[in-house]
């Protein structure tokens, strides 16, 4: 599917803005563009978003409740309770958990910490969860990254003297659970600055408090972002204000002296010696990770994250990653059953705005990386459904612009639970409410959906030629980094570009192409690489001109120079249709 190019040139009002960095950064033209679409309008914005500083970072105390949280927990370890440390099961789950119970293990140790598993217990804190507790003697739960709709769980919980601070960062409903403390900056009238911190975020932000309050000083807390980056990137949540500085801070510590589990990760993942990015983190790190819940149990992920010596880190990293392996088969296999179920049914698929697709046998683990390959085949918002404890179970997964939040909430009748975010939502419902449940779904995407969104679009940040495509250009563009949703990686355009006569087809099918371009401003030469786009090859061996969308990627080499690559998203040749 060919996308639509969108290129937002600045208005009227933006370009008075842009006048003061425009003149800072006159040697770089598109800088100052690319800051005030980014919402910057002074130099002095633009030096504090070109050099997070934790000294920006927002105080703990602005977030409802902290205060009870704080002394919830220093009463506790002041009375010697025991304490349990809960979370969900993903990435941003384990690493929260990870988080807060290793930190707490500096000066507390009658703690332990628990993360249910996806196919015995289901998301979120169980009452069997509750019960063991109880019986084990806790008094305190610090539950992470889920809980905020765990009202009848809490209720029946405080009946057994347990306790709850919530950590969550989900969508919270009208009705909150009876927690001592709710910790979440999505709560309404929250007064916190950033709203859109990670399940981990909320974690660090708590023990940030807890360290104030008592007086703590010393960087041991710092020196655990690594994990807060980790779960920024895999949760995908904007990287912009506080969660773009620990970004920074964290990949400052991930490619410096990470977490023993992370490396051991970075060395399966073959990253040692070069610089990890936030992409790496997303494809390679977060996956690895995510997929000992998915397979076996996110308890696992924990015990990596928290190890101390690097032997056994390795081996618990070796574990993981057999299991990403085995997700990536089973990942592969359920994504072409479920594309031939749809391409059956595909005159009926045509005519609609959504995909609700359901088959008992699939693998709960996998059913979200699914949602997310349909949803990018065929650019509607998807439902992935299986049979799991005799409920269907499944994930959703939304294309740009659409909140498939509100519409899974349109049905929540038909449904026994639900959550998530904006693009993501978990829900189950019983079997025989999947056929209404797809009729009303697909009747509110009919109804809310924008014709654009359900078209891919291409947003074009900038039009560059190569001559501006400058070592001190370069030098700036890397100091936008960490990039995420929010924060996105300049995607540019230039037009008119040929061939340089050296352009090759590449890959097991010939189906990229390695190309070696230049444009009409200068001499330079630049290499690329379309994933692909090998139909565009006889074409472009012609010579003739055409138009390219791409991002601009450096690799560093060790003891050499860094090399330019443009990766190219898109090919628009002349009297091209669709875009």
């Amino acid at each position: 599917m060919i996308s639509k190019w969108n290129y937002l040139p600045l208005t009227t009002d933006e370009h008075i803005l842009e006048t003061e960095l425009a003149l800072k950064y006159a040697n770089c033209t598109p800088v100052s563009e690319l800051l005030v679409q980014r919402g910057i309008t002074s130099v002095d914005e633009a030096e504090k978003f070109f050099h997070p500083s934790l000294k920006n970072m927002h105080s703990p105390f602005l977030m409802p409740d902290m205060d009870k949280a704080v002394n919830r927990l220093n009463k506790a370890m002041g009375s010697k309770e025991k304490i349990m440390v809960f979370g969900d099961y993903d990435v941003d789950g384990t690493t929260s958990v990870a988080l807060v119970y290793k930190y707490l293990q500096n000066f507390y140790s009658n703690i332990e910490y628990y993360i249910p598993t996806r196919y015995d217990e289901g998301y979120g804190i169980s009452l069997r969860t509750i019960d063991e507790a109880a019986a084990s003697g806790v008094k305190l739960i610090i539950i992470l990254d889920c809980g905020i709709k765990a009202i009848e769980e809490i209720k029946y919980a405080k009946t057994l003297g347990i306790d709850f601070i919530i950590c969550d960062h989900h969508v919270p409903d009208d009705e909150l659970p009876p927690a001592v403390a709710i910790l979440n900056p999505k709560l309404e009238g929250s007064p916190y600055p950033c709203p859109h911190l990670s399940g981990c975020g909320v974690g660090y932000k708590f023990m940030q408090a807890f360290a104030e309050s008592n007086g703590i000083t010393g960087n041991e807390l710092e020196s655990m972002l690594d994990l807060v980056a980790v779960s920024i990137a895999a949760d995908i949540v904007p990287m912009v204000d506080e969660n773009r500085i620990m970004a920074y801070w964290g990949l400052k510590r991930i490619n410096s002296n990470p977490n023993v589990g992370l490396r051991a990760i970075i060395k399966i993942c073959q990253l040692t010696n070069r610089e990890i990015t936030i992409s790496d983190v997303i494809f390679k790190i977060g996956p690895r990770i995510n997929a000992s819940g998915r397979m076996q149990s996110g308890r696992e992920a924990v015990e990596l994250l928290v190890s101390r010596d690097f032997a056994d880190a390795y081996q618990k990293a070796k574990n993981i990653d057999q299991y990403n392996k085995d997700r990536k088969e089973l990942d592969k296999r359920i994504t072409e059953e479920a594309n031939a179920i749809l391409e059956r049914h595909n005159e009926t698929l045509s005519d609609k705005k959504s995909i609700v697709i359901y088959n008992s046998d699939w693998h709960k683990g996998i059913i979200g990386i699914v949602a997310s390959r349909l949803t990018e085949l065929y650019y509607k918002p998807s439902v992935v459904l299986t049979l799991s404890n005799g409920l269907a179970t499944g994930s959703s997964r939304s294309v740009q612009g659409f909140d498939i939040y509100k519409a899974i909430d349109s049905s929540r009748d038909l449904l026994e639970n639900f959550g998530g975010h904006t693009y993501a939502v978990g829900l189950s419902l019983k079997e025989e409410n999947i056929p209404e449940f797809t009729r009303r779904f697909e009747q509110y995407v009919a109804d809310n959906i924008l014709p654009s969104q359900l078209t891919p679009q291409l947003d074009i940040d900038a039009y560059l030629t190569f001559a501006e495509i400058t070592p001190e250009f370069l030098s700036y563009l890397r100091k936008f980094n960490p990039f995420g949703p929010g924060n996105q990686k300049p995607v540019f355009c230039s037009r008119g570009v040929m061939d340089f006569g050296t352009s090759k087809l590449v890959g097991k099918h010939l189906e990229h192409i390695k190309l070696e371009l230049v444009d009409n401003t200068s001499g330079k030469v630049l290499n690329g690489i379309a994933f692909n786009k090998g139909k565009y090859f006889d074409y472009i061996h012609t010579r003739k001109p055409f138009d390219i969308c791409y991002t601009i990627e450096e690799n560093k080499h060790q003891n050499s120079a860094t090399a330019i690559q443009l990766q190219v998203k898109e090919i628009k040749i002349p009297n091209e249709a669709a875009d």
